[in-house]
C-alpha cells in the first residue's frame, strides 16, 4: 500500500535500504560538486597569488601583478603596458612602451602597499629590493603561516557547506546512505588535495624566505 501511494505521489520514488527513497537527482548532485570544485580551486589560486605578493628579499615581478594603471581609459596591469626585467637579483626595471606612462606607473607603485619606493630616471622605473634581515624573514614566515591557515579554513568551509548540502539531500531521502558516503569520500579527497597544494606552496615560499 505504501509503495502504491508513493508511486502515485512521485514516479521517481523507489524502495532502497528498507525505506522510500527518491531516485538520485544526478544533475543536482553534479551542481553541488561543481560548485565545490570551483570554490576549492579559487581558494587555492587566490592563496598562491597572494604568496607571490610577499616580498622575499629578491626582485620578483609578481609583486606588481595587482597594480594597475590607466592606459587610454583602461585599467591595465603594468606587465601589459611595458617590459619588466630583473637585474642583479635585487632590482626590477620597468620600461613602459609609452614613456608618457612613466609618472602614472610611478604614482601607482607609490600608493600601493608593496613597500618599495620607485625611482624614475625619465626612461625607466627601478625598484630596488632591500635585503631582508633574519628577524624580518622570520616575521614574514609567520605572516605566511597565518595566510596558510586562513586558506585552509576557507577550504574546510567549502567542505562543510558541500557536505551540508549533500546531507540535506540524504535526510530528504533524495539519496541513500551509501550514495551519501560515496560523495562524502569524494569531497574529502578533493579537500585533501587542495590542502596539500596549499601546504606545498607555503613550504616553497618559506624556503625562499629563509634562503639567504
Amino acid at each position: 500500500m505504501i509503495l502504491c501511494v508513493a508511486a502515485k505521489t512521485n514516479a521517481k520514488a523507489i524502495l532502497k535500504q528498507g525505506r522510500i527513497t527518491m531516485a538520485l537527482d544526478i544533475e543536482k548532485v553534479e551542481m553541488i560538486i561543481m560548485e565545490a570544485d570551483e570554490k576549492l580551486e579559487k581558494s587555492t589560486d587566490v592563496f598562491i597569488s597572494d604568496l607571490t605578493q610577499v616580498r622575499a628579499g629578491r626582485a620578483n615581478p609578481h609583486i606588481l601583478d595587482k597594480i594597475k594603471v590607466d592606459y587610454y581609459g583602461t585599467l591595465s596591469p603594468i606587465n601589459q603596458v611595458g617590459n619588466i626585467a630583473v637585474t642583479d637579483g635585487q632590482c626590477l626595471v620597468i620600461t613602459p612602451w609609452d614613456k608618457s606612462l612613466l609618472k602614472t606607473i610611478e604614482k601607482a607603485i607609490q600608493v600601493s602597499d608593496i613597500g618599495i619606493n620607485p625611482t624614475n630616471d625619465g626612461n625607466v622605473i627601478r625598484l630596488v629590493f632591500p635585503t631582508l634581515t633574519e628577524e624580518r624573514r622570520k616575521e614574514i614566515v609567520k605572516q605566511v603561516k597565518k595566510m596558510t591557515e586562513d586558506a585552509k579554513v576557507a577550504v574546510r568551509n567549502v567542505r562543510r557547506d558541500t557536505l551540508d548540502s549533500l546531507k540535506k539531500m540524504n535526510k530528504a531521502k533524495e539519496m541513500t546512505d551509501d550514495e551519501y558516503a560515496n560523495y562524502e569520500a569524494d569531497v574529502e579527497k578533493k579537500v585533501t588535495k587542495a590542502i596539500d597544494n596549499i601546504d606545498k606552496a607555503a613550504a616553497e615560499k618559506e624556503k625562499e624566505l629563509l634562503t639567504v
